[in-house]
């Protein structure tokens, strides 16, 4: 019974973990259906396939990504059709002309405009597609866009409709992460104080809040394209990436520190305040995570600042007896 239960809970931690991914699972597996069953009540070439395949692609990408999908393949059919309607392609020789006279202008504009990068393979699916198929070089441009427009379009109306994950819900999550892995990460480095650290350790852990940052930055970057798409009303992320920007400066500079522990009269006398400190930061950023992930207000300082005053109190003292060098006061 206990194995049961212990089974039943750590699937329920998986599940809980895992959650925008089964969302996004749930999401492209509707969507390829739905534009497939679309695409296939059409009477054209392989009707349902490129219906589905845009629907799958629409879905798991952003929402720039799929404007420049759905641009680079308008464009693309347009002139990939007109390329074979007028450029005799009866033997394989002719067809190769056609192909390069399509794929090269749709290549150099790719080069050019990334909005265009998916014209090139569209030229390829009309120039070879009708040859193969036999189907008129226009019905196939038309084919090809229709799919694509009904793809497109399934693949949004269901990111938008079923378990819609917004890029600023996105942020939120991955911001938060970054937090309960900054609060497992900080216990680590502040090791350093009282025994050495190997250099090759502090850059694994600076570097795993490095991965989380980029992670939250390029989520962050969609979500203010929502805004400014007007798909989301959500507050600007801006900030809050901002924030945990210089949070992320901080731990690359106690990294730093944490490569000298302390001696052993700092030891003694810092120990306990810098102990009080870790613990309650390390209580702060993941109260700070949950507070994010619930939408609740910003948790009081109260107890951080009473716990780094300690700290800074004892600092003072040390520098009163010459134990450790004063400093400039840069504020005067």
């Amino acid at each position: 019974m206990t194995r049961i239960s212990n089974a039943w809970t750590w699937l329920r931690i998986q599940i809980r973990d895992l959650r925008p991914q089964l969302r996004l699972c749930l999401r492209v597996t509707i969507a390829a259906m739905l534009s497939f069953v679309l695409g296939k009540s059409l009477s054209i070439p392989v009707g349902g396939l490129w219906a589905a395949l845009t629907a799958v692609v629409v879905t798991q990408v952003s929402l720039k990504a799929t404007i420049e999908y759905l641009t680079g393949t308008l464009g693309g059919a347009v002139y990939a059709g007109a390329i074979v309607a007028l450029v005799p392609h009866a033997n394989e020789v002719s067809l190769l002309v056609a192909l390069a006279i399509a794929v090269a202008p749709l290549a150099l504009l790719a080069a050019i405009n990334p909005n265009f990068r998916v014209g090139p393979m569209t030229a390829v699916f009309v120039v070879v597609g009708s040859s193969v198929t036999h189907a008129d070089p226009v019905e196939s441009a038309v084919s090809r866009v229709l799919e694509v427009a009904i793809g497109g379009v399934t693949g949004l109306a269901v990111s938008l409709l079923v378990f819609p994950a917004r890029a600023h819900i996105l942020a939120i999550e991955a911001a938060a992460r970054m937090l309960d892995l900054m609060a497992g990460v900080l216990p680590e480095l502040l090791i350093g104080s009282t025994q050495t650290l190997e250099e090759a350790a502090i850059l694994q852990r600076q570097a795993r809040i490095d991965q989380a940052f980029t992670r939250l930055a390029t989520i962050a970057a969609e979500a203010t394209r929502e805004r400014m798409a007007h798909l989301a009303y959500e507050s600007d992320p801006g900030p809050l990436l901002r924030t945990l920007l210089r949070l992320r400066h901080d731990f690359v500079m106690i990294g730093r520190a944490a490569v000298v522990p302390f001696s052993e009269t700092l030891q003694a006398r810092l120990g306990p305040p810098f102990a009080r400190d870790a613990e309650t930061t390390v209580d702060y950023l993941r109260g700070s995570s949950a507070v994010l992930i619930a939408r609740r207000n910003p948790l009081p300082l109260a107890a951080v600042d009473a716990a780094f005053d300690g700290y800074e109190a004892e600092i003072a003292a040390l520098r009163r007896e010459g134990l450790i060098p004063s400093l400039v006061d840069h504020d005067r």
